[in-house]
């Protein structure tokens, strides 16, 4: 009941709550009655899976669930035209919101993208960009992927709990380890992540296999992987472990509207990134290599790589992970070095420093008031 939901937010932010208020119904509606209602949104976002639109990707305001899948079926383009004039009206309605103060970001989902192609006002005066940024350009870019943060995933063949337990331990001391030594710019992505790992099990995060993730940097995954590796050897760890990490990641990701949206030098819109990374990862020992698109963007709007690794206690499997994971980081931190990302440049420098067989062209800083001045 939106009334209810009015009133229980308002009381809400009365009374400065802690709470989450889950509401059935569409989106469109809440975000064109709080804005009627005067209420005030310090952040707004939007995961709608608009790379899929025309087919239960997005349902349109205006129109029940049955009566959205009924159209849908019987008449198509009527249901498209439904969703763009949805996304016309979701548009102004964050517009009002974000004239008043709102943080709005896009998720990378294709919101702001099929908004545009819907006629929406999302554009920025340049006439390329949005006027609301992804978050990876305003967040997950320049304080996790620059720096080489992303998310790194392990499987326990076995099935096994305890051996998952024994992995989030390993885990979180070496991130505890290498917290001592670590720079100011990385500690607190450092901090956060052993809180995450320390809690995984009492938040009952498993839902299906006796999986992990953790976002981490190179060093924090070849160390983590390296010890996984010794402990099934010694037979701490009761079965090999596999590797991988998820798509939304440093380097295996080419994707305009979110994974490399915050590169700026006009190389997004290339695909380099992910076919390199798959053919370094193959020849530095992965197990096995993907390469896929869509990843959560839309069809023809992202080239994904991923890997598998499997590791199972021998000298061979720590020789190729050592090798791989240093190659699937630093070859994205490499491309965002490039693209002059401060925490990259930095990021890529200490990696050098870390390894002296790493040798990566540095880009040359241009005084901007210089070229201004002549161009």
């Amino acid at each position: 009941d939106m009334d209810e939901l009015v009133a229980r937010v308002k009381r809400a932010k009365e009374q400065k709550e802690v709470v989450s208020i889950a509401f059935e119904g569409n989106i469109v509606d809440v975000w064109e009655r709080f804005d009627k209602e005067n209420i005030f949104v310090d952040f707004g976002s939007d995961q709608t899976s608009l790379h899929n639109p025309w087919a239960g990707g997005y349902y349109p305001a205006g129109l029940s669930f049955e009566e959205s899948n009924q159209m849908m079926a019987e008449q198509p383009e009527l249901f498209k035209e439904k969703v763009r004039d949805s996304l016309r009206r979701q548009a102004a309605a964050i517009n009002k919101h974000t004239a008043r103060g709102t943080y709005f970001f896009d998720y990378g989902n294709a919101f702001l993208l099929e908004a545009s192609r819907a006629g929406a006002d999302v554009m920025a005066e340049n006439g390329i960009d949005f006027k609301y940024p992804s978050y990876v350009q305003d967040i997950m870019g320049p304080l996790f992927f620059d720096f080489g943060f992303g998310p790194f995933r392990w499987v326990c063949t076995s099935g096994n709990p305890d051996d998952l337990d024994i992995t989030d331990k390993i885990a979180s001391d070496v991130m505890e380890e290498l917290m001592q030594q670590a720079p100011e710019d990385i500690r607190s992505q450092m901090a956060d992540n052993i809180n995450w790992i320390k809690g995984a099990r009492a938040n009952k995060l498993v839902v299906g296999s006796q999986a992990r993730i953790l976002y981490a940097d190179a060093s924090g995954r070849i160390k983590i992987a390296a010890e996984f590796n010794k402990a099934i050897k010694e037979g701490r760890i009761s079965a090999p472990v596999v590797l991988g990490r998820d798509h939304h990641d440093v380097s295996g990701t080419d994707s305009p509207f979110r994974e490399t949206s915050n590169i700026y030098d006009g190389s997004k819109f290339t695909a380099d990134m992910a076919i390199q990374n798959v053919i370094g990862d193959s020849f530095r020992g992965a197990t096995w290599v993907s390469i896929h698109n869509g990843g959560g963007v839309g069809w023809g709007e992202v080239i994904n790589g991923g890997f598998g690794m499997l590791l199972d206690g021998s000298d061979d499997a720590d020789r190729r992970l050592k090798s791989m994971l240093f190659w699937d980081v630093n070859n994205g931190i490499t491309r965002r070095s490039w693209a002059r990302n401060k925490g990259a440049m930095t990021a890529i420098q200490r990696a050098m420093e870390e390894n002296p067989d790493l040798k990566i062209t540095l880009p040359n800083l241009a005084d901007d008031d210089l070229v201004n001045r002549y161009f």
